[in-house]
Formats: structure tokens, sequence, C-alpha cells
């Protein structure tokens, strides 16, 4: 009996899927790699990277959150820099890189549903300030504003500050950071954050915030 894409539909709760799941509902055939192959080149499956597929839009339930495919395209990793300071405010641009932080390698995913970037972070630097976000029937790692912020800052290896003062012209001019949204910021969790990575210019950031933005 042939299986469809409606009956693959059907047996799979989420809209991505990775091989083994796949594999696993085709094992009534000799050669499941051709009837992968086969929903490929139909539409009815999409191949994100090698291993893991979503649902062409047909067979969709709901829009696919990029959020949750940038935790499984490439792991362990979290949610982090402008894409995050872009959705919590922190920063007036749209971003449409799916950008993430993690204990590998550098990495740059280009797929039919954008472009997934990751930069590596040390494992002592990389737990402090993340959390599960929830969304619907998924949740997905991402760095709070506070993690994004400092992980923007460490991973900016353009920016060297001499002194706090340098802080005003990178934060609010070249970053574009708002300044209301700075004073948001929680900063017993900077603090917390800022003691893992054991950095003078994140030391120099938790200054600036407390001198500058906190008293004006």
């Amino acid at each position: 009996m042939l299986l469809t894409a409606m009956d693959l539909r059907e047996r799979v709760k989420l809209d991505w899927l990775d091989y083994q799941q796949l594999t696993t509902l085709l094992s009534q055939y000799s050669k499941p790699r051709d009837r992968i192959s086969a929903f490929l080149a139909e539409g009815s499956l999409i191949r994100i990277r090698k291993g893991l597929y979503v649902f062409g839009e047909r067979y969709r339930r709901a829009p696919i959150p990029r959020e949750v495919l940038a935790n499984l395209i490439y792991g362990p990793s979290y949610l982090s820099l402008d894409f995050v300071l872009s959705h919590c405010g922190l920063i007036p641009e749209r971003v449409d890189e799916v950008t993430s932080v993690t204990t590998g390698e550098k990495r740059v995913f280009e797929t039919p549903l954008g472009v997934f970037s990751y930069l590596p972070l040390s494992l002592h630097r990389y737990t402090p300030g993340m959390q599960w976000v929830a969304g619907g029937d998924t949740n997905h790692l991402a760095a709070s504003p506070e993690k994004a912020l400092i992980d923007k800052l460490w991973s900016d290896k353009r920016y060297k500050p001499g002194g706090r003062q340098d802080f005003e012209e990178y934060l609010l001019h070249d970053l574009r950071l708002d300044e209301a949204s700075l004073r948001t910021l929680d900063r017993a969790r900077l603090a917390h954050i800022a003691k893992a990575f054991r950095s003078r210019r994140v030391q120099l950031l938790i200054k600036y915030l407390e001198t500058e933005i906190d008293h004006e």
C-alpha cells in the first residue's frame, strides 16, 4: 500500500519531523529513502537540513515557528543576539536572520525558511540567562534580554571599549538600543550573567548602565 503525504500528515503531530521518524513511518518500504525523495520532489516535504524536514505549505497546520527550528537545526543552541534584541524591542530594526549561540562551532544554514546563524560561546558562559520560552504546543530555548545583550557585546569583536564612556556611542548609536528599554533590564540578572563571563568589557557595561542609564 502506497503511503501518501496525507497519510504521513495524519500520523505526525507536529509540522516538522526528523529522518528517524520518517524511516520508522516508512518501515514498510524496502527503500524508504526513495519514498522520502518522492515526497521532496512533490513538495509535500521540505528539507531544512540533512535529517530535518517540515511539511509543505499545503500540509501545515500552522505557520512554522522559526524559533523552534533554530534549536533543532544545530545544537546545543539557544536564540540570542540581534534576533532576541529585536524581538524584545531593545533595537528598532526587524531582524530576519535567526541568530543563536552554541557550544559548538560557528555555522550558517541557508534554508527554504530563512537564514539561521550560530556563534560559539564557551560552556561556562552558555547557561546563565538562558530560558525556556513557551509557544503554543512547543517550547524553545532563548536568551533573556539581559543575556542577549551580553552575548552581543561579547561576540562583537569590532568593539573594544576603552572605558565606560565608550558605551554610549556603541549602545545608543551603533546598536541603536532603546534607552528606555535599557532601564527595564533586570540588574540582578545582568550581574549574575556578568559573573559567569568574567570579562572586563561586560563589567564595564554593568557599570555604564548603573552610572549613566539608571541615574538619568
